[in-house]
């Protein structure tokens, strides 16, 4: 058996808060004789995109039994000690200025970090037990909101933490400030609710909805795969995020998503937080414990690929709006209004056609989190699509009323997340096919590793839905309800950005057609100056197949266009509950979304 190693001593203290600087202490009791590596993660689970976290180290020196010793960067995120008999420790200098929930923070607000940002590790010492000192600043309100389980730290104390492993360690980020904290229980679990940044929100409704959204989840899968659960929640003005992890979730969302205790209503932006907060709970088990086996173990070092994600990601967005009408925070109206806006997410973008959630998945790496201006054209989202298979699955099941994605989550969870394995590649079509007794071999062929659209209106209507398709009304239409003004009668084929700069031009629509490209700047509009209201009037105004023309910068010269227009394509929906369906229907539509 390999030799026992010591435990390897984190100590993280807030250097400068004015500068935004943490330092970092790693110390080794017995370093390798013939000199010691220290490498950094490149990414953190949850977030498939190369980050090159090395990039804020400002400074980083070595100390052999308290005297210098040398260390050298080798490559972007490996540093090579000299041999070294003592204890080794690594001093790094780290800035800590993004307000993500993906990376750290420090000023004299608040100090946050995610271990993998922050702590290097020796290597082949990850499996090495691992404490942390987290040293408070110069603020004596601040508490601690973590799960990491606490070695001498009092309960939401600064102090002495402890993790078994390396990749512990680096699964609960730590939160530092004033924030205000809640608690509820769930399934006999207590939850804690910890939210920095000023606010004047009611956390006890807070805690009371999110206590039926965890209840709720915990009962799909019949048990919790933690002893407790931490939501870390940043309110800022404007921001939105969230990252999941094996007992916690950090979570960021505008101060005015959080509910006012005199507005008892679940409005638009309360409705958007409770679903980031369902999706990133869902994770605990849909992707901390169920995950791909191109995961296990994870090598942060470099890219993992896997052509799954349309199902870890894709169901979790899937399951987390659908969790609120279950457990009875919302009515099914406003459950399919939500469905009704991812459909037209989906439908919108031209890159469905053109790539499946299976290679979407693949290239996350490459393309998801690296989207410009042809991304609409070129990538689809795993996430939205990928919740779209997970609707047309679980209708197909239940349609022929053998089983439902319900069961095949609990199935996922017993054969691979309770026991830590990897699910293979092509494990979810065979399971999928075993749950329902039929071979679905050519569902995951056509919508998964395909490119064809899944047959909701057909599905959705043997269950008392009807689809309507519409165009349209505005830019600021996302759909999932009836059109609410006058309707454009056609279309220029682009997305605005600021200032009539075009965002994005639809392949083979009038605009690209004409010579348009992206990032041009639209200066007049058949002879008027371009501006969204004008613009928006002048498709009002204009009938499919008219020639107007359109002057425009591209950079710093002025260019001339001829564009005929199309009819305004039909690409928004929403969905309506038929009122009288047939006995049948209305069982059926009654299972699927009160559960």
């Amino acid at each position: 058996m390999p030799a026992a190693h010591t435990p390897i001593r984190y100590r993280i203290a807030p250097l400068d808060a004015h500068a935004h600087l943490y330092e970092v202490r790693v110390t080794l009791d017995d370093p390798d004789p013939a000199g010691q590596r220290f490498r950094l993660p490149t990414w953190i689970p949850g977030s498939y995109l190369i980050r090159e976290f090395a990039r804020h180290f400002v400074s980083v020196r070595a100390e052999c039994a308290g005297s210098p010793v040398g260390i050298e960067k080798i490559d972007k995120n490996t540093w090579a000690a000299a041999p070294c008999d003592g204890p080794l420790t690594v001093v790094s200098h780290i800035y800590a200025y993004d307000l993500s929930v993906r990376a750290a923070y420090l000023d004299e607000t608040r100090g946050y970090f995610n271990g993998a940002v922050v702590f290097m590790y020796p290597d082949g010492r990850e499996s090495a037990p691992c404490t942390l000192e987290i040293v408070p600043g110069r603020h004596p309100s601040w508490r601690v909101a973590t799960t990491l389980p606490r070695a001498t730290a009092a309960p939401h104390g600064f102090g002495l933490y402890g993790a078994a492993s390396y990749d512990e360690l680096i699964d609960h980020p730590v939160e530092t400030s004033d924030f205000a904290l809640a608690n509820f229980e769930a399934s006999g679990v207590p939850h804690e609710i910890a939210v920095t940044g000023r606010h004047d929100a009611d956390l006890g409704r807070v805690a009371r909805d999110l206590a039926r959204v965890c209840r709720w989840q915990i009962d799909l899968f019949g048990e919790a795969p933690f002893h407790r659960y931490l939501f870390q929640v940043t309110a800022v003005g404007d921001g939105y995020g969230g990252l999941e992890h094996r007992s916690s979730t950090s979570l960021l969302c505008r101060r005015d998503e959080l509910p006012h205790a005199a507005n008892g209503d679940i409005d638009d932006d309360y409705l958007t937080f409770l679903g980031l907060a369902s999706h990133e709970y869902f994770h605990a088990w849909n992707v901390k414990r169920i995950k791909p086996a191109a995961f296990v173990p994870y090598d942060l070092t470099r890219e993992a690929y896997t052509r799954q994600l349309w199902a870890f990601e894709g169901w979790t967005s899937y399951y987390d709006d659908l969790a609120l009408v279950r457990c009875g925070l919302i009515e099914p109206a406003r459950y399919l209004e939500l469905l009704g806006r991812a459909i037209t997410y989906v439908a919108r973008g031209a890159g469905r056609r053109l790539q499946s959630v299976a290679d979407s998945s693949f290239d996350a790496w490459i393309k998801f989190y690296r989207p410009d201006e042809n991304s609409p054209n070129a990538v689809v989202s795993y996430y939205q699509k990928g919740s779209l298979v997970g609707l047309a699955l679980d209708l197909s099941l239940r349609r022929e009323g053998r089983a439902t994605l319900d069961d095949l989550m609990r199935a996922l969870w017993q054969r691979y997340g309770r026991s830590g394995a990897g699910v293979p590649e092509d494990a979810i079509g065979r399971l999928a096919s075993e749950i329902a007794g039929r071979d679905l071999s050519d569902f995951f062929a056509r919508y998964v590793d395909g490119t064809e659209d899944p047959p909701l209106p057909e599905l959705l209507s043997a269950f008392g839905v009807t689809l309507h398709m519409r165009a349209a009304s505005g830019a600021k239409d996302r759909g999932g309800k009836p059109a609410g003004g006058p309707m454009p009668r056609c279309t220029l084929g682009v997305r605005l950005g600021a200032d009539a700069k075009l965002a994005v031009v639809t392949p083979d629509g009038p605009a690209a057609r004409a010579g348009l490209s992206a990032h041009d700047t639209l200066v007049a509009v058949a002879g008027l100056k371009a501006t969204p209201e004008r613009i928006a009037t002048l498709l009002s105004r204009h009938s499919p197949g008219e020639t107007i023309g359109v002057h425009a910068f591209r950079r710093d010269e002025l260019m001339t266009f001829r564009v005929t227009l199309d009819a305004a394509p039909e690409d928004t929906c929403y969905l309506t509950l038929d009122a009288s369906p047939a006995g049948a229907v209305e069982q059926r539509r009654n299972a699927w979304l009160k559960g």
